[in-house]
């Protein structure tokens, strides 16, 4: 990819922005002086030869690829014209021809990165209006590849499953290692103790499945067939519940995606 591309990110103060800025950044897909990034208060001041504006309409016409990173609810208002450019937004919810009516492009993509985009470890999930061309998800696959791992997916529908799955990932290892973690400390174990244990739990079995590259079912039937303390654990644990709260979770946050697009 050439580094004479431009690319503005509006949002890019925020987290998401900020780290898929970085990530471009040290991927070497784009250079300092082609990247902007809008803000609606505090500069983003970890890219200083980047361009800085709070003009969104001066960051769509100085780029080739604008990326869209804000909130669905601050989206209500923001108001540029892409003139036809590509557009791809990292919004839940706004639909592809609501994107393209409010910008004034044809060219647009959903995609949905979630925060580990900030360590080069998110998964982006992504689809596109038939008027995306192959250059232009060379673009895509090119950012998000740079953030982790992407596919293309089948249409919208995909993206507000994976809204929950994928996109809000991250948060569902923590609520786990948080419940561990209440868990040790009840039965006495000192708080730093207990967050370290955890943590190391958690960061250990990330880089386990991603070594080993096996169906995380076919891990859980491992442990399982040695009958010892770990097939008792995740038999309590199902026995409670575990599998049926993690779908109920994963519908409320497809619904939720899907009420949001309605809204807009």
């Amino acid at each position: 990819m050439s580094v004479s591309l431009r690319i503005g990110i509006i949002g890019g103060g925020g987290w998401l922005g900020g780290a898929i800025a970085g990530s471009i950044l040290d991927a070497g897909l784009v250079g300092p002086r082609n990247l902007s990034l809008s803000y609606r208060s505090e500069p983003p001041r970890r890219f200083p030869n980047s361009f800085l504006t709070t003009d969104n309409q001066e960051l769509a016409d100085r780029s080739d690829v604008i990326l869209l990173s804000v909130r669905p609810a601050d989206w209500q208002a923001l108001e540029f014209d892409a003139g036809g450019r590509l557009v791809i937004s990292v919004m839940a919810g706004i639909r592809l021809d609501t994107l393209s009516g409010r910008h004034n492009t044809a060219r647009i993509v959903r995609a949905l990165p979630n925060a580990a985009a900030e360590v080069t470890r998110s998964y982006t999930p992504w689809t596109g209006t038939s008027d995306v061309t192959e250059d232009d998800r060379a673009v895509v696959r090119a950012i998000f590849q740079a953030c982790g791992s992407e596919d293309e997916v089948g249409g919208e529908s995909d993206i507000d499953y994976l809204t929950g799955l994928s996109g809000s990932g991250p948060a569902f290892p923590a609520l786990l290692a948080a419940a561990m973690m209440s868990d040790a400390v009840t039965h006495g174990l000192p708080a730093e103790i207990a967050q370290r244990a955890v943590n190391t739990v958690m960061t250990g079995a990330g880089r386990l499945l991603e070594r080993r590259d096996e169906c995380p079912d076919d891990v859980v039937q491992t442990f399982l067939a040695y009958r010892g303390t770990t097939a008792a654990a995740i038999e309590g644990m199902r026995a409670a519940g575990f599998d049926a709260s993690v779908a109920k979770g994963l519908s409320a946050a497809f619904k939720k995606s899907v009420s949001m697009g309605d809204a807009s």
